[in-house]
């Protein structure tokens, strides 16, 4: 931390447009950032015409990196790949090493490669300075089993491509052991990325984490995915967002916006989502994204089938104009990487998307710092790992030439400062980074030359103002405070006054409450959000008078909301709400019922689970004749009657979750009674057959299981489809008669005929476990989408060996129960006290889950080999046709 301090008059001055009563002059002054983000076709005449050709070859393969689940890549070119050999599914330790690649000649063309080190489901890498940061399972030395994953740190001072010693640990246990020991890491947490304001983000799958502890003894616990975020030394750990499913990675441009290409984030469909994230936001998996899509913020768009992996911004003005400032997103089910051209709307984005890169099973990428980027193929790894597959490639524009990146360690406080102004993010960041841990006394005034000056693009001066506060904490709040006075960064100056609890000493609330009335809405956002984060009650009041829009409603009933749909305009008010919670500001929110701020005041008590909260409800619905009013009171006090139980890692929802809402495992609390009596005094006060169907309603809506209101029905249906399999495999004909290469090579090149497809679809029985069409229930893995998910040869694999390619969500299950009975099937349904599971026959079976005694994942799919052995090889083909259209 530099040593720079700033006197307090420096505080003070700094207040004074913000404490005076003269006429608002503040403007949006949004052009720079906005022109940032560029749209094609592109504006020739801004941007020029450059070619649009990329050169790929090959950089390493299976015999130095099978299976290659992650890579990140130094400032120099040398790559570390995190070859994991367990894969998603694998449960045996040792299979799993960080490889280093070095092109010592830059050639493009690999000289030599190192084993690092060893260790198991690498599945985040990043490389600073003589670090390198891992993300990976820890497995128990005497019993082989997951102990955890943990974030740790390695260092090699020598630059022999091993590391020097044992990792340091800065985050023990972020995701849940018993998950990963009963299933593996397929839905544990994955990638991390450091922005450029110190931080690293860490994308958190649905297993969630029970306790995680970082390095200064914070601990916390996480219901589902998210982001969290923690200091590079393992201190300061929390919570970024909430409510993803099995996210892979993040992507961060240099003004701090995080996005990624969720992992089948939609649940009911196998679908993914683009998103985009605002601090503190709520995206509402599994609980809020189907009947409470109006207390979330909705991704940008829902993308059909796939499996997001790895991701990145690319920030490099040697790539082509088209394929810059702009994420870019792998997607392993897809076999390609994406482009998601992103446009500003409000405190959020739009996107479009389009193919960029094809590659197989593509898992991650970066970049170096001299625009060389690099991806991992999968390749056919399987959901085991595989030591035969998988490879690295180096991708450059047609045109590019080699330019070495400086030796840092050598580098001068000067050197660094120009290099802070470099024309990519790689550069910008490690020159922050080295000049933070070498020059801790200068790297202030150094990083504040570069933040306030105006000649210099956007981007640049951002990266300034996030250095600058790293280096001076608190003692730099004042000159933040005078930036944010500057129209074009005063969103990037209140992140960073606020952006660490640590540093939060002698920072104004003026400045805050004033930007949460911005012109600018991306102001605004920061505003609020920093208001949460700073903690003064005084905020309240502020915050309880962001307007609600009127998109802020709930789905129709039997509907689902629009979680997918860009909605620019809840952020705000989400954000509000937030920073409200965060706050406790029962009181205020209380206080704002019947008010024009009515809306947002009872938004954010859904959350409040406090004695106060329900008897302020109650005491504001006795004094309103306002009958809509009293409707919201009333569905406020139902949302408060239970709440979510503490996680303890002992469960998960599977791969299908209950997704009513707006609780999972819901238990009632101490002030449930005093709501109860309430609502069913309320119901009985009159005869009323509307009146009782309003509260049969509640009692729907909100799983609180009142009998007085009804008695609540289980959501889990029963889908039952009866099919001989034991007969259809049993027949001979081409394909039961021939080897399984064969079979492969016979059909790949015969055509099909679609419409015979679809008809063996269901006489070959495979309508016993899969369904075709968006709204037919859920069985096995859905094939509506097969097509853009698998190409021809994986699905015709799939078929043959079922065995060696299960999809994720539907291995065997083998439930015994408590009367000593014993179920085999996949689960089509699960809620946190009742499981469907529907056996290979088509029959299904719910149970109470405490009469489960065993749950056993089964490593063999539930589809039997053998299915389309009375086929012909023309048959077959018709049968994969089929399938390869549905899309």
């Amino acid at each position: 931390m530099s040593k720079i301090s700033f006197p307090v008059i420096a505080i003070a001055g700094g207040l004074l447009a913000f404490g005076c009563s003269s006429p608002d002059t503040r403007k949006a002054d949004l052009e720079e950032l906005t022109n940032y983000y560029p749209q094609y076709p592109l504006d020739t005449a801004k941007h020029g015409a450059d070619s649009t050709e990329l050169i790929m070859t090959n950089f390493a393969g299976p015999d130095i990196v099978p299976s290659p689940a992650a890579l990140a890549v130094s400032p120099n070119g040398n790559v570390f790949v995190g070859v994991d050999m367990m894969g998603s599914l694998g449960k045996e330790p040792g299979k799993g090493a960080i490889v280093r690649l070095v092109d010592s000649n830059n050639d493009g063309e690999l000289d030599s490669h190192t084993e690092f080190v060893k260790v198991d489901n690498p599945r985040g890498i990043i490389a600073v300075r003589d670090q390198v940061f891992v993300l990976h399972t820890q497995f128990s030395e005497a019993t082989g089993k997951a102990e955890g994953m943990n974030l740790v740190v390695y260092e090699d001072k020598d630059d022999d491509g091993v590391a020097d010693g044992p990792a340091k640990m800065l985050i023990e246990g972020i995701s849940s052991p018993e998950s990963i020991r009963s299933r593996g890491t397929d839905h544990s947490t994955n990638g991390i990325r450091m922005g450029i304001d110190g931080w690293i983000y860490i994308a958190v799958g649905d297993f969630g984490f029970p306790d995680a502890v970082d390095r200064d003894g914070t601990h916390m616990t996480m219901l589902g995915g998210g982001i969290v975020r923690v200091r590079p030394d393992g201190t300061e750990m929390e919570e970024y967002i909430h409510g993803t499913r099995n996210i892979y990675d993040v992507a961060i441009d240099p003004f701090m916006n995080i996005y990624t290409r969720g992992n089948t984030n939609d649940g009911g469909g196998w679908n993914i989502r683009f998103i985009h994230y605002t601090q503190s936001g709520e995206y509402g998996y599994p609980n809020f994204f189907k009947n409470f899509t109006e207390e979330t913020i909705p991704a940008l768009v829902d993308l059909g089938g796939g499996s997001g992996t790895g991701s990145y911004f690319m920030d490099d003005d040697r790539w082509p104009a088209k394929y810059n400032h702009v994420p870019m997103m792998a997607d392993w089910g897809r076999s390609h990487l994406y482009i998601h051209r992103v446009t500003m709307d409000g405190a959020g984005f739009t996107q479009q998307d389009e193919e960029f890169i094809k590659l197989p099973q593509i898992s991650d990428l970066d970049v170096d710092g001299s625009g060389r980027m690099f991806l991992a193929a999968w390749n056919g790894a399987g959901y085991f790992g595989s030591p035969e597959k998988g490879y690295v490639v180096r991708v450059v524009p047609k045109d590019w030439t080699y330019e070495a990146f400086p030796d840092l360690n050598t580098s001068t406080v000067e050197e660094l400062t120009a290099l802070l102004k470099a024309h990519n993010s790689v550069s910008r960041f490690h020159a922050q980074r080295e000049l933070l841990a070498r020059f801790p006394n200068e790297a202030g005034a150094a990083a504040l030359s570069v933040a306030t000056d105006k000649t210099l693009t956007l981007e640049v001066r951002v990266a300034g103002i996030y250095t600058y506060a790293q280096a001076t904490c608190e003692s730099g709040n004042g000159e933040l405070v005078k930036l944010s006075q500057e129209e074009k960064v005063r969103e990037f100056a209140l992140r960073a006054l606020a952006d660490r609890k640590t540093c939060l000493q002698g920072v104004p609330l003026d400045p805050f409450i004033e930007g949460v009335t911005d012109p600018n809405d991306r102001v605004k956002s920061a505003a609020i959000v920093a208001l949460g984060r700073i903690g003064n009650p005084e905020a309240a009041e502020e915050l309880l008078k962001v307007s609600v829009p009127t998109s802020f409603k709930q789905p129709e009933k039997g509907t689902e909301g629009p979680h997918a749909t860009p909605n620019s305009a809840i952020i705000l008010p989400h954000v509000a709400v937030k920073s409200l919670v965060k706050l406790h500001a029962v009181d205020a929110a209380v206080e704002a019922i019947g008010t024009e701020n009515s809306k947002i005041a009872l938004w954010t008590l859904r959350y409040m689970h406090d004695p106060k909260a329900v008897d302020g409800l109650i005491k504001a619905y006795g004094d309103t004749d306002d009958m809509e009013l009293k409707a919201e009171i009333l569905g406020t006090l139902s949302r408060l009657y239970k709440k979510e139980a503490p996680y303890d890692g002992s469960w998960w929802w599977g791969t299908r979750p209950d997704t009513h809402g707006p609780y999972y495992k819901a238990i009632t609390w101490e002030s449930s009674d005093k709501i109860k009596d309430f609502l069913v005094g309320e119901r009985n006060a009159q005869d009323d057959p509307t009146k009782r169907q309003f509260f049969a309603e509640l009692n729907e809506r909100n799983r609180m299981e009142i009998e007085e209101f009804g008695e609540e029905q289980s959501n889990l249906v029963i889908q039952e489809t009866e099919v001989d399999l034991e007969k259809i495999k049993n027949k001979k004909g081409q394909v039961g008669a021939t080897s399984i290469e064969d079979v492969m090579i016979a059909v790949q090149d015969l055509k099909g005929d679609p419409i015979k497809g679809k008809a063996l679809f269901t006489s070959q029985g495979c309508v016993a476990c899969h369904s075709v069409e968006k709204g037919q229930p859920l069985k096995g893995p859905f094939m509506g989408q097969i097509g853009s998910i698998m190409n021809r040869s994986q699905i015709t694999e799939s078929i043959l060996k079922p065995n060696a390619s299960i999809s994720q969500g539907f291995a065997s299950v083998l439930i015994s129960t408590n009367d000593d009975k014993s179920y085999m099937g996949f689960v089509t349904a699960e809620t946190a006290n009742e499981v469907v599971l529907q056996d290979i026959t088509g029959t299904a079976t719910k149970l109470d889950k405490a009469t489960i005694k065993t749950r056993k994942v089964m490593e063999t799919s539930m589809m039997p080999p053998g299915l389309v052995n009375s086929l012909s090889y023309e048959e077959l083909a018709s049968l994969i046709t089929y399938l390869q259209q549905q899309k």
